[in-house]
């Protein structure tokens, strides 16, 4: 997730619209995880990326490999990323997944926290990790996990504009400086 407050209005439309659809086939949270999620995928995978936005590729091409990576997901969760694709929108894909977090997150009156951790977190430590959080903030808290092997150990949080790194990578990078200045 951005740390920034601020939405951009046409990422926003496009959220609108995806939160509408999903609520209507009556599967918001499963659309909203896999779209954070295959957003979170592109964004990590550069040549993916460019895969999707390159104009020269066909777009039924680009659809295959979207349908492909998404063969598992529900299907308002393929046509909201078979339309992004098809109107050009990948390159936002990220701003748009954020939004469609924050209006779901908005709606149930939660905040919301994207974690980044260098192995995936079971069900003990990401209630054990909300409940933190919830006391911290004092409101509910949806928990967006990444898995982001930069992280090296610990944890990266971030909730609006507040980021609690707790990572072994920012730890080692202190003790790198701090070594450098001396």
């Amino acid at each position: 997730m951005s740390t920034t407050t601020t939405i951009d209005p046409v990422a926003q439309g496009y959220a609108q619209a995806i939160v509408a659809a999903a609520r209507a086939e009556d599967a918001l949270d499963r659309v909203e995880d896999e779209l954070f999620r295959f957003a979170r995928t592109v964004e990590g995978n550069p040549e993916l990326r460019e895969r999707l936005v390159d104009a020269e590729l066909p777009v039924g091409t680009r659809l295959e490999i979207v349908d492909d990576l998404l063969r598992r997901a529900h299907p308002a969760t393929v046509a909201a990323v078979g339309f992004l694709v098809q109107s050009g929108r990948v390159r936002i894909l990220g701003a748009i997944a954020d939004a469609v977090v924050s209006v779901a997150a908005s709606d149930r009156h939660q905040a919301v926290a994207e974690v980044r951790s260098a192995i995936p977190l079971d069900d003990d430590q990401r209630g054990r990790l909300a409940t933190a959080l919830e006391r911290s903030s004092g409101r509910p808290v949806s928990l967006k996990v990444v898995v982001d092997p930069d992280v090296v150990g610990g944890l990266v949080v971030t909730m609006g504009d507040t980021v609690i790194d707790g990572s072994v990578a920012s730890r080692l990078a202190a003790v790198r400086s701090a070594f450098a200045s001396s």
